[in-house]
């Protein structure tokens, strides 16, 4: 498994290779980072589908003044995520009617620049599935450890594979007249992926208070969450955020139509939470829902959010 890793990290690094060329005479910099953990069991308590990730994000460039640059390469972030994706069943799930157990790690490098007055995000994720994550005897081993029953259907989870999936966003920011009550700010953006999920998605992000304004923000996969990972010199304060999104989704890797499984199309996404900041500490919650992926999925699912920032 550890040489695995190794060739996933070295891919993705040689995908930004001409990018870390110019480290020394550009003076890059490690500018910052954003976590984010995402899991049922602080959203509606059930241990089912898209049911835990992590998300790590290191961010790099040659500073950061409020504003995105726009050369391609300037800023580039470096992601290293893992999810599983769990039957609602883990023991005997009904066929036909549950999804297949999937573990998933990916590594993956994105650029981030100003491009036509809009905010874009480029880049490529290795998704790694199978076995040789580790990932299910982890969370089998947890849910021993904690009294629960062990997971009967590692077995028969999504086969070892690496899935190149290439990524793009564009959004813009447009801020409300002020009315008074506070800054509102709303974010139209449009996703277009091709990998080990292919779609086209179309959503919006809304801002309640300073929360956004100046910052850098890198957005979870599986939530749609935006966390902060490089702030400006703002108020700090409590904000509150809104989110929803469509996506249309041509095929997806964990739902493979080789197990008779139909893909969800259009996928639906609603989320909320808040930021509170403080001096020397911040915490974010939020809630998302996530409508059905695949045809037979007998509901949606709703998925607990939280990263908690130290400053000493």
């Amino acid at each position: 498994m550890r040489g695995l890793f190794l060739i996933a990290l070295m891919t993705v690094a040689g995908a930004a290779s001409a990018v870390q060329a110019g480290d020394v005479s550009a003076q890059r910099v490690w500018l910052g980072k954003a976590r984010l953990f995402s899991n049922d069991a602080i959203g509606d308590g059930h241990d089912r589908w898209r049911t835990g990730s992590y998300t790590v994000s290191a961010i790099r460039g040659r500073s950061w003044d409020g504003s995105l640059p726009t050369g391609f390469g300037d800023l580039i972030e470096y992601r290293i995520r893992s999810e599983i994706i769990a039957p609602a069943n883990l023991q005997n799930p009904v066929l036909g009617t549950d999804r297949p157990y999937v573990g998933a790690l990916s590594f993956g490098a994105f650029t981030h620049m100003e491009a036509a007055g809009a905010q874009l995000s480029l880049g490529l994720d290795l998704v790694v599935t199978g076995p040789q994550t580790g990932l299910g005897t982890f969370q089998n081993n947890v849910h021993r450890a904690i009294g629960m029953r062990s997971i009967k259907v590692l077995g028969s989870q999504l086969g070892n594979a690496v899935y190149p999936t290439l990524n793009m966003e564009m959004g813009r920011d447009f801020t409300l007249p002020d009315t008074g009550r506070g800054r509102v700010a709303v974010r139209p953006f449009v996703e277009l992926q091709a990998g080990v999920e292919t779609f086209l998605r179309i959503g919006t992000d809304i801002t309640f208070g300073p929360s956004g304004r100046g910052d850098f923000l890198v957005r979870d996969p599986t939530t749609g969450q935006r966390v902060s990972a490089l702030k400006s010199d703002r108020p700090r304060g409590l904000s509150f955020l809104l989110g929803g999104d469509v996506a249309y989704v041509a095929s997806s890797h964990y739902l493979p139509g080789s197990g008779g499984y139909i893909v969800t199309s259009p996928r639906v996404r609603l989320r909320a939470g808040f930021y509170k900041e403080g001096k020397r500490a911040s915490v974010f919650y939020g809630l998302t829902w996530l409508g059905k992926e695949f045809k037979a999925q007998p509901s949606g699912q709703m998925l607990g959010s939280v990263t908690v920032r130290l400053n000493f």
